[in-house]
């Protein structure tokens, strides 16, 4: 049922809105069904959730405050947005820990029924601010979300306590009426998310519409907003966070390969949905195996692939720290391998939800003897699909182990994804020896596991159990070719050596870094990861007002792509944006010689587009 209100709809090109409230009120929930709703109205956008690591930070507390950013739009947008345009607050903390970033002018939705003097004082308020005129230059929507759910619930009768639980979902009916989102994708979610429970599923539907009804119906909303969908290219789309897409980006490489995919991970924040969503994937020859460690959980990987599969595992940087001396036996053994690092704040246990670029020169170092290793890194939560492929490709082709970086903030948020067509998806070839490939001097022929093709150096690779091809591997030095234990002081710098050459050859495969510099800048702004978005956003907003700046995105961090040395010596600054103290700003100032500038944040929070705006005026002026 919709109530004719007379009520005037306004168009806006772009809303940015962010649930905020204790980490048990369903602020994560509310969020991802606001823009999944958005996604299906059309409409290009982009997420940031924000939880405390705690499974039940103190209630009422600023510490405890769960929040869920999202910015929609009818045009492409590459950020979550700097601030939220509208904040819906479901108690004083929520409403303190965030006022600072709304805007002048801002909207705010707040549930009036968690103002209480209690409340105010665990949030650190000396009087109420709904009360005491602090809130006057923003736009104050004082609704009794909590007492209009347990209304809603009466029928049914929920207990208070669980009725109360619903409010989340009558805030998300309220907002999706004001915001003019689709309704039934809301209520077909709840009927499958609560089957089980007859009871949950009628009161969030309950107090679902009963936000609804109230925005048609109150007098204190003088107007409802649309954003009309954006123009996106033609093809089937899905809304997808960055671990889902990566999940799928490992499923689709392995199937390309024709091989069988081989999980060994052991439970961490952020990585843990990885193995939660390839554990659905069994229809498509994946096995997953929830190992007791992480030790275990890489080792069992490695094994996957030296029986034939493509083995990987998932982390993030406490389980790199453990990986390390199995990644290096990947790199000595030379078998494909692809260890996913979801970083986050450290060091130790560090910031677990929060998001940080801190592992680059882990994964480039960290491990012992010379041990190097390829780096791929994904930049938006989309293209955490290409990068696993990516990332496949390289291990199987190469026979190495290779790290694949993302992070938090990719890793949940989201954004519309384009589904590709298996045929548009890259080739990767796979072949596994087959015969013995070496005829020694009595005329017997054998088969010797580190002889090697002469354009990509790697090895052949014999399933355990092949006729004839039986060879031993181990972490000892081997003879080249042979494989037979080796202390020969000369064979080892050649293997060494060796290794080397075969993974500073990637960058023949790797194709040029694209430079977006249309009018001839001096200044570029070189960027990884996460930091895309942002970079974009600055970047675009800045020669809209007539700043010639240039912008370029690594993927491959190791080996770099051919021509990054000819990129850089064509401008004269370099700006580096990092969610860590330089990392990519040390590599490249050692490899390259290079003077950069750095443009560091270690908050647990992306960049601002605003931040690198101010960095790149600044070295204009400088310029100037």
């Amino acid at each position: 049922m919709t109530v004719e209100t007379g009520k005037e709809k306004i168009n806006l090109d772009s809303l940015v809105i962010r649930f905020a409230g204790d980490s048990g009120d369903g602020m994560q929930v509310a969020g991802d069904r606001f823009t999944a709703g958005s996604a299906i109205f059309g409409n290009d956008l982009a997420t940031f959730p924000n939880y405390p690591a705690e499974i039940r930070a103190p209630a009422g507390t600023i510490a405890g405050v769960s929040s869920f950013q999202v910015q929609i739009a009818d045009h492409d947008i590459y950020t979550p947005g700097d601030f939220p345009t509208v904040l819906v607050a479901m108690n004083p903390a929520a409403l303190k820990a965030n006022i600072a970033d709304l805007p002048s002018g801002g909207v705010i939705i707040c549930n009036i029924d968690a103002f209480d003097q209690r409340s105010l004082e665990k949030a650190g308020y000396s009087q109420n601010p709904l009360e005491d005129k602090s809130l006057d230059k923003y736009k104050l929507y004082a609704v009794p979300i909590t007492s209009l759910t347990l209304e809603a619930c009466k029928s049914i009768g929920a207990k208070p306590r669980d009725a109360e639980r619903s409010k989340n979902f009558f805030a998300l009916g309220l907002v999706s009426w004001l915001y003019d989102r689709p309704y039934q994708p809301t209520l077909d979610f709840i009927r499958a998310r609560y089957a089980k429970n007859a009871q949950v599923v009628e009161a969030n539907t309950l107090a679902f519409n009963a936000g609804r009804y109230f925005g048609e119906t109150a007098e204190i909303f003088e107007s409802s907003y649309t954003v009309p969908a954006s123009s996106l290219p033609p093809g089937e789309y899905t809304n997808i966070t960055g671990n889902t897409a990566l999940s799928w980006g490992l499923v689709a490489a392995a199937n390309k390969a024709l091989l069988p995919m081989f999980l060994g991970s052991y439970p961490i924040t952020p990585a843990s949905d990885i193995l939660h969503e390839l554990s659905k994937h069994k229809a498509f020859n994946v096995t997953t195996f929830q190992a007791e460690d992480e030790i275990a959980a890489v080792c069992s990987a490695l094994g996957a692939s030296f029986g034939g599969a493509i083995g990987v595992t998932t982390t993030s940087g406490p389980g790199i720290d453990l990986k390390s001396e199995t990644v290096g036996l990947a790199v000595s053994l030379e078998l494909p391998l692809v260890i996913v690092d979801i970083q986050r704040g450290g060091p130790s246990t560090g910031l677990p939800t929060k998001a940080e670029q801190s592992d680059l020169l882990h994964v480039m170092f960290g491990r012992h003897g010379e041990a190097p290793v390829p780096v791929v890194a994904a930049s938006t939560p989309a293209h955490c699909f290409e990068a696993a492929i990516e990332a496949v490709r390289i291990a199987l082709a190469y026979r190495t182990p290779v790290y694949l970086l993302s992070d938090g903030y990719l890793a949940n948020g989201a954004e519309p994804f384009r589904i590709p067509d298996e045929n548009e998806l890259p080739a990767i070839e796979v072949e596994f020896a087959t015969k013995p490939n070496k005829v020694l001097p009595d005329g017997r022929e054998v088969f010797w596991p580190y002889l090697r093709d002469e354009k990509t150096l790697a090895r052949p690779l014999a399933v355990p159990g092949t006729k004839g091809l039986e060879h031993r591997i181990g972490g000892i030095e081997k003879a080249d070719g042979s494989g037979n234990i080796s202390y020969d002081p000369l064979n080892h710098e050649f293997m060494v050596k060796t290794r080397q050459a075969k993974v500073d050859g990637i960058s023949e495969s790797l194709p040029d870094l694209e430079v977006d510099d249309p009018t001839g800048a001096d200044i570029l702004v070189l960027g990884w990861g996460s930091t895309y978005g942002t970079i974009v956003a600055a970047v675009d907003n800045l020669r809209q007002s007539g700043y010639s700046i240039a912008r370029a995105h690594l993927m491959h961090l190791n080996p770099f792509p051919k021509n990054l040395a000819e990129v850089l010596s064509v401008y004269d600054k370099v700006l580096i944006p990092e969610m860590n103290s330089g990392q990519l700003a040390f590599l490249i100032r050692s490899k390259f010689l290079k003077n950069v500038t750095q443009l560091n944040k270690m908050q647990g929070i992306p960049f601002k587009t605003s931040e690198i705006e101010a960095a790149l005026i600044s070295m204009l002026l400088t310029q100037n």
